[in-house]
């Protein structure tokens, strides 16, 4: 028996009419699906595909052992996760070996800051694996603000608000256009570095882009309450043009 098909499937940001043509094929005539989430939540990518599914779908949920109960930098968050990947890996692997195709649904794209990379390091040597590109939420966040990210020679940098406050600043000082992805808690040290880095004028915070919820404005106007975990900060490029 042939081994089956591992479909890393990007779904967009959140609104299922921004999903590519081939990835709402897939997903529309998929007989296994698998998508990670957070143990007792449905999970974002599942619920961008709710209604499209067939009634007979075999379901595979991936359910992470930690989200942000452990510091990133504690040994036994890495080493949790590395677990995790390998046991949902071997679990995939088993699937296919019975000759069944299997789509992975992934927010955003598949091969930007996605938990499909780690699935796909550990099957692409063992498995037949197709990945289907898709639009990141960060395109979105900006195409939200009206405003284009950058002109001309601008340099977007792209950061992520886990990183340290001197990171932050350091790159937030060199990039013409900035986008910074996990924002969540981290936002008061996003904010800092900002303004250490004098753009803290110019930034915008997007929650929830593309989706009902969607709001954007500067961010002097969002006051200091929490955002979700996924909101993106922009700080727009102001470079070259006719």
């Amino acid at each position: 028996m042939s081994a089956g098909t591992i479909y890393g499937v990007g779904l967009g940001p959140g609104d299922p009419e921004l999903m590519s043509v081939r990835a709402d094929r897939l997903v529309r005539n998929a007989t296994h699906i698998a998508y990670f989430r957070k143990a007792g939540r449905p999970g974002r990518s599942r619920t961008i595909v709710e209604g499209m599914l067939r009634p007979d779908v075999v379901e595979i949920a991936m359910e992470y052992p930690v989200t942000t109960e452990i510091p990133l930098d504690d040994p036994a968050y890495a080493e949790s996760l590395a677990g995790f990947y390998e046991e949902v890996a071997e679990d995939i692997r088993k699937t296919a070996r019975t000759g069944a195709d299997i789509v992975v649904l992934c927010e955003g794209d598949p091969f930007f800051y996605g938990s499909f990379m780690h699935l796909y390091t550990r099957v692409k040597d063992h498995l037949p694996v197709q990945v289907v590109p898709a639009i990141t939420g960060m395109s979105a966040s900006w195409t939200a603000t009206g405003i284009p990210i950058t002109w001309g020679d601008d340099v977007l940098s792209v950061l992520l608000g886990t990183m340290s406050e001197e990171d932050l600043t350091r790159h937030m000082i060199a990039a013409d256009a900035i986008v910074v992805m996990k924002v969540g808690r981290n936002l008061p040290k996003v904010r800092r570095a900002l303004e250490q880095a004098g753009k803290a004028d110019r930034a915008w915070l997007v929650e929830c882009a593309s989706m009902a919820e969607e709001r954007a404005l500067p961010l002097a106007e969002a006051g200091e309450r929490a955002s979700p975990y996924f909101s993106i900060i922009l700080v727009h490029g102001q470079g070259r043009r006719p």
